[in-house]
């Protein structure tokens, strides 16, 4: 993709994808109702033509790796994090298996009971989020985790804190469906790990 219009309807569905409840980017195909003429009354313009330039094909993902950590603004997403947090989701995402294997063991010494990390503490968050927040696991640990037990719907209904828990929410189910593993090998890593413990 080298065309900065396109670069920007992208970035806008991405945008509208991560930031509403109610756009779902896959389910419209990355479309929106972004026109020709928005685009271009843009100052910001050339940071879009750059970043279709320098990243092509990878572009969606340059954007959702960016979206993933909260940088919002295309001219925020060209400077060095913005290349470092690509970077750093493109090599967790080619080694989602042994990124997961890896947080599967920290938290099995972390609580030998496997359901403990996934239940809400007095309605609060559940210890799993609290330990991704600390940056002690991955955010694509938990779209795993999720995938194989469904425990953030689950807890989602039970939480009553309303500062924090709906950003944390929206963003796991958001970026879900970008997260591809093998269900079967994570299952096996998984029981592997909590059933020795």
């Amino acid at each position: 993709m080298n065309d900065p219009y396109e670069s920007y309807k992208l970035y806008n569905a991405l945008k509208l994808h991560f930031e509403t409840d109610s756009y779902d980017a896959i389910k419209y195909n990355f479309k929106t109702s972004i026109k020709p003429q928005s685009f271009f009354n843009r100052k910001d313009k050339y940071f879009f033509a750059k970043l279709a330039k320098t990243y092509g094909k990878h572009l969606k993902d340059y954007y959702i790796a960016n979206f993933k950590m909260d940088v919002k603004y295309v001219g925020d997403m060209l400077n060095e994090g913005g290349e470092q947090y690509y970077r750093s989701h493109k090599k967790v995402l080619e080694s989602i298996h042994y990124s997961f294997e890896n947080d599967i063991n920290k938290l099995s010494e972390i609580e030998s009971s496997f359901d403990n990390l996934l239940i809400s503490e007095n309605n609060n968050h559940p210890k799993i989020i609290k330990l991704w927040m600390q940056e002690e696991i991955l955010l694509e640990t938990i779209v795993i985790l999720d995938s194989l037990t469904g425990f953030v719907e689950r807890e989602n209904k039970k939480i009553s804190e309303t500062i924090i828990w709906p950003d944390i929410y929206r963003k796991i189910t958001k970026y879900k469906p970008f997260v591809n593993f093998n269900t079967e090998k994570c299952k096996g890593i998984l029981i592997k790990q909590f059933t020795n413990a």
